[in-house]
C-alpha cells in the first residue's frame, strides 16, 4: 500500500435527470481528476452523497471508479457505516476490487469516549487485517468531533489506523496537536474541509488534502507550490479560489456539479441530497467568479455559461 500524500479528491456521484446513478459520467469525473494530477481518488465520501446511495449502488460505483482508474492512481474506499458488521461488509467489497485502504468514521452511536471508539476500530481491524485504515474525524453534527487527545488515544490503541483525516473547524490546531508526539505507526494527518484551510494544514505538517473534485488541477498546483517552497504562488491560488470555495461550503455537491458542468465534465447538477437549486442570481455569481479564474483551469477549460 502506497503512502497517502498530496491531493486525493473525493469524487462526486453524478445522477441523470431521472435521478438514477450515471456510471458513464462518473468515469468522466475519474478521468478529469487523474488528468488534473490527483495523487489518488477517494470514493464514496460525504461529497459523494454517500448517504443517498443504496448498498448496491455503492458497490457498483466503487467498482466503476476502480475500473476507470485502471491503476493510474490508488483508490481509497469510504467504508463508514452504523455498525462494525456493516463496515466489515463494505471493506470486504473493497478488498474484492483490490482496494486495501479505507476511510472510516466511527458512528455517532459509539460516542466520543476514546476507549469505546478504539474498540470499534479494533474490531474492524481484527476482521479485515489487510486493510489500512484512515480515521475520519468530521465535525458535528455530521461527525463525532473527537478531541485531538481522543484521536491520539484511538490511534495509539489501533495499529491498523495509519492516517487521520482531520476535519474539525478550524483544523489547524487539531492537526498540530495530533502530530505532536504522535504514535509511531501514524503515517500522517490529512486535511479536508474543502481545502478552505489547506495552506495552514500544510504548514502544520499535513501530508495531504482531500477536497471535493471540481478544482483538482488548482489544488494540485497549490500543493506542489507549497511543497516546492513557492508559498507566495500558493497563496495567490488560494486567495483567487476562496470566494468559490465559500459558496461550495454551503451549496456542496450542487456547486461541485455546477462547476463540472462549466468544465464540460457533467451535463447537469442533479443531487439526491436536499440541496436547494440555484436561482439565476446564484448562477450569475458562480459564473462571474469562475470566469475570473479561467486562466488557472489548466486541465479542462471553461465552456461558455448557458
Amino acid at each position: 500500500m502506497g503512502a497517502i500524500e498530496g491531493v486525493w479528491p473525493v469524487l462526486c456521484t453524478p445522477f441523470g435527470r431521472d435521478g438514477a446513478v450515471d456510471a458513464a459520467a462518473l468515469r468522466r469525473v475519474v478521468d478529469f481528476a487523474l488528468r488534473s494530477g490527483a495523487a489518488g481518488l477517494v470514493y464514496p465520501g460525504f461529497a459523494s452523497e454517500v448517504d443517498e446511495l443504496s448498498p448496491q449502488e455503492r458497490r457498483q460505483l466503487l467498482g466503476v471508479v476502480v475500473e476507470a482508474a485502471a491503476g493510474r492512481a490508488p483508490v481509497l474506499a469510504g467504508a463508514s457505516a452504523g455498525s462494525v458488521e456493516e463496515v466489515v461488509a463494505r471493506l470486504r467489497e473493497a478488498e474484492a476490487l483490490g482496494v486495501r485502504q479505507a476511510m472510516i468514521q466511527a458512528p455517532k452511536s459509539v460516542g466520543v469516549d476514546a476507549a469505546a471508539v478504539a474498540a470499534f476500530y479494533r474490531a474492524i481491524a481484527a476482521a479485515c487485517p489487510d486493510v489500512e485504515i484512515v480515521l475520519q474525524n468530521a465535525p458535528a453534527p455530521r461527525g463525532s468531533d473527537l478531541t485531538p487527545a481522543a484521536v491520539k488515544a484511538v490511534v495509539a490503541a489501533t495499529p491498523a489506523i495509519r492516517y487521520v483525516k482531520e476535519e474539525t473547524i478550524p483544523s489547524g490546531g487539531p492537526i498540530s496537536a495530533i502530530l505532536a508526539e504522535a504514535p509511531g505507526h501514524l503515517a500522517g494527518v490529512i486535511g479536508g474541509g474543502g481545502a478552505r484551510f489547506v495552506i495552514d494544514e500544510f504548514l502544520r505538517g499535513a501530508c495531504g488534502a482531500m477536497p471535493a473534485v471540481e478544482f483538482t488541477d488548482i489544488h494540485v498546483a497549490l500543493w506542489r507550490a507549497l511543497a516546492d517552497g513557492r508559498e507566495r504562488e500558493a497563496r495567490d491560488l488560494y486567495e483567487r479560489t476562496l470566494p468559490l470555495l465559500m459558496i461550495q461550503s454551503h451549496a456542496r455537491m450542487r456547486f461541485t456539479k455546477r462547476v463540472l458542468m462549466r468544465r464540460g465534465v457533467l451535463d447537469n447538477d442533479a443531487t439526491r441530497a436536499r440541496i436547494p437549486a440555484f436561482d439565476a442570481r446564484d448562477l450569475a455569481e458562480i459564473d462571474t467568479l469562475l470566469d475570473r479564474i479561467a486562466g488557472l483551469l489548466g486541465t479542462q477549460p471553461l465552456r461558455s455559461a448557458a
